[in-house]
């Protein structure tokens, strides 16, 4: 042979680098990428609309484009690292949480001096004259398919000490966005072709002094290094009922970690939920054996000769937490034959072109848009209704259930496949139907015999 011992620990070095280059490419580089929305990111936009006697003023927007993933509260935080020793004079919309030392500066202070401001947008029910078109929404941004009337927000600064021309301002550069944790990796500032505006009588087109761009992606790894939803089955065929996996989203812990979860029949159960903490955004969830905030139940329900039906349940088990716009996307083969929906809007996503197999769907805008916190308003829930398809349509093997499900974005964790609700085995059937055929027939042929 070939191989020899003394070659081993060579061989074995270079299949571990191997693996590790592979692993680099298999799990890094597509954290990031979503394949049910390959296209999607948060897009900042900063337009340096006019010059000053020593920098510009900008609008800066960002662009919500993922299909369904929202920034929910208390929403997103910009940062950024500035490129030489800018300061920013004023703002509007939105405010740098630190001022900074601007001991230097007399009369006029500076609104922040930090070399790296980080901004937030303020608060509904602002004063007028501190708003501008798209600001202070509290930081939320819905998705570009759910509400794009509410997919960007805008925020107006007066920057000093960064030059006065295209050709002596400075990107800044560094972007961070959290929104409202981590989960975004955002990329250079590229200088990209002035924006240019249309008079809302559409006869005269302006044209802002610089235009850069700011592209962010969204890794539900970085965002939480735990699920944050699971997935539950079940069927009229079958009495078993698939729960979420155990210890999907982390384990009860209590007992090194008094107050991981929360019994519902606790007699403390008020004070505990109500109790003041650092980050009333941290989840308190409900003691179950999955220990998720979320989870989202699939039963299969009727069957009919040309149609069958599916309840959707989705429950919420964290106590400190209303979803509000919430929104589920859930792949399935037969969403190219959707009938009818009941109590949730529907919009067929494709992914890959001309495969209609994924489809949004979120609540009602004042009936069940809301997703109360754990408790017993805490779920909404609607059904489907689907045609047969005769060259496709079956029972067997799983195909009555989802092949993914996403929270607001958020891939949930499915059960194994092998623990799904099956079909009665029709193999035994037909064995106990040939064993009843011969009884019967040898008792027909020993009848006859007997009297011939």
């Amino acid at each position: 042979m070939g191989f020899c011992l003394r070659s081993l620990p060579q061989f074995t070095a270079y299949a571990i680098s191997l693996v590790l280059f592979l692993s680099a490419f298999t799990f890094t580089s597509t954290e990031a990428y979503d394949p049910l929305d390959p296209n999607g990111n948060l897009t900042i936009k900063w337009d340096v609309i006019s010059w000053t006697p020593d920098g510009y003023v900008a609008i800066v927007t960002m662009f919500n484009f993922q299909q369904y993933r929202h920034i929910q509260a208390p929403g997103w935080t910009l940062g950024w690292t500035w490129a030489k020793k800018e300061v920013i004079w004023s703002m509007v919309g939105a405010q740098t949480t630190e001022q900074g030392d601007c001991s230097k500066y007399k009369g006029n202070v500076p609104h922040c001096c930090k070399k790296d401001p980080t901004v937030v947008d303020l608060l509904p029910g602002t004063p007028y004259n501190q708003q501008i078109a798209n600001c202070c929404k509290g930081g939320v941004l819905n998705s570009w398919v759910q509400d794009p009337s509410n997919a960007a927000s805008s925020f107006q600064v007066s920057v000093g000490g960064a030059g006065t021309t295209n050709k002596t301002v400075k990107v800044p550069k560094n972007f961070t966005l959290k929104a409202p944790g981590p989960g975004y990796t955002c990329g250079p500032a590229k200088i990209v072709k002035p924006t240019k505006y249309v008079t809302a009588d559409g006869r005269r087109v302006t044209q802002v002094m610089m235009t850069w761009n700011i592209t962010c992606t969204y890794s539900q790894f970085l965002a939480q290094k735990t699920p944050t939803c699971c997935v539950s089955l079940s069927s009229f065929y079958n009495e078993t009922i698939v729960p979420c996996p155990t210890c999907t989203c982390g384990c009860q812990n209590n007992s090194t970690h008094p107050g991981s979860c929360v019994d519902k029949k606790s007699p403390y159960l008020a004070s505990v939920v109500s109790s003041p903490s650092k980050n009333n955004y941290a989840p308190l969830v409900q003691c179950t054996s999955h220990m998720c905030p979320i989870r989202v139940h699939w039963h299969v329900k009727l069957n009919y000769k040309d149609y069958w039906r599916v309840k959707v349940t989705v429950t919420n088990f964290n106590y400190r937490m209303n979803y509000t716009q919430w929104n589920m996307v859930v792949q399935h083969p037969n969403f190219d034959n959707l009938t009818q929906i009941f109590s949730f809007n529907y919009k067929p996503l494709t992914p890959y072109a001309a495969i209609n197999d994924t489809a949004m769907l979120w609540g009602v805008k004042f009936y069940n848009d809301f997703l109360s916190q754990a408790g017993p308003l805490g779920n909404v829930q609607s059904e489907l209704l689907f045609r047969k398809d005769s060259s496709t349509f079956t029972f067997e093997k799983g195909w009555a259930f989802p092949r993914r499900i996403y929270f607001n974005g958020d891939n949930c964790v499915m059960p194994p496949p092998d623990s799904y609700p099956y079909l009665p085995n029709a193999s035994s059937r037909q064995q106990i139907s040939l064993l009843t055929l011969m009884v019967t027939l040898f008792s027909s042929l020993a009848f006859y015999f007997a009297y011939v």
